[in-house]
């Protein structure tokens, strides 16, 4: 039977933070977006027990944004882990991103489960790609791990999403990667950024979970790029150490207006 008190998790993902914190993406200011979050995180009872960043953190990739996501982060004493997204600089995130209570590891356990962050980030490009290194490395940490419960993050979905112009920058190699979680009966759960939206997926009794932005807000479904009107967000999951979980998607009252005349970000 599940435990009274699970771990709790939020999933925050696809900031789009600028060294500049007065510039906006596509009409919206993703600072103000990111501070309406946090309040909200900050307001939740009970507290989550770690926060799970899943990549595009910042817009631009520069020093001072992640020095600004630190100094804001840093205050909540939430512990804190992440991994990059395509308009990430990974260098630079390991150069800021690295002191209590953020850290760096991608491997790592707590509530019973085993958690695993992939870098699905591909320089220069906006699709994703896993790497034979990564690859292997999966398979390692999930011969190790045996029977606990494993929850394995990246920034790209590994499955289509339905949605035309999205779905060509997906996990550019996902079947190598299903094929390693097939292997492993143990992975319950598989979460990713990428698409602000929110997403659910089941592939062989495994769930994959998308994820809203803190920022703009794509539109489900769609053959062109488009913007949903939907408020920004992120996701909570309660974490079992029997191998259940529950899950929700938090949105939260935002006020802008966006550019809908916007062809792309």
């Amino acid at each position: 039977m599940s435990q009274v008190s699970p771990l709790l998790i939020a999933q925050v993902t696809d900031i789009h933070l600028f060294a500049n914190p007065s510039k906006d993406l596509l009409g919206l200011p993703t600072v103000k977006s990111f501070h309406t979050v946090l309040e909200h995180l900050q307001e939740l009872l009970p507290q989550p027990d770690l926060l799970l960043l899943t990549g595009d953190l910042s817009q631009d990739g520069k020093l001072k944004s992640y020095e600004c996501l630190q100094n804001w982060l840093t205050p909540l004493g939430i512990p804190t882990y992440w991994l990059p997204g395509n308009h990430d600089q990974p260098t630079v995130m390991e150069q800021v991103l690295n002191q209590a209570p953020i850290f760096p590891q991608k491997s790592f356990q707590a509530g019973g489960w085993q958690f695993l962050l992939l870098n699905s980030a591909v320089c220069g490009c906006v699709h994703g790609h896993l790497s034979p290194e990564s690859l292997d490395w999966l398979d390692c940490q999930l011969q190790r791990t045996g029977e606990q419960p494993t929850l394995i993050s990246l920034h790209h979905p590994p499955l289509l999403v339905n949605s035309k112009w999205l779905d060509r920058s997906t996990l550019q190699n996902s079947e190598e990667l299903l094929k390693v979680i097939d292997r492993y009966p143990q992975v319950r759960l598989v979460v990713f950024g990428h698409i602000h939206q929110e997403l659910e997926r089941k592939r062989r009794g495994v769930r994959y979970l998308g994820t809203p932005s803190t920022c703009i807000q794509f539109m489900p479904e769609s053959t062109e790029f488009g913007l949903d009107t939907s408020d920004p967000g992120f996701r909570l999951i309660n974490l079992y150490p029997d191998g259940t979980f529950k899950t929700r998607v938090e949105r939260v009252a935002f006020t802008h207006q966006l550019d809908m005349a916007a062809t792309g970000y």
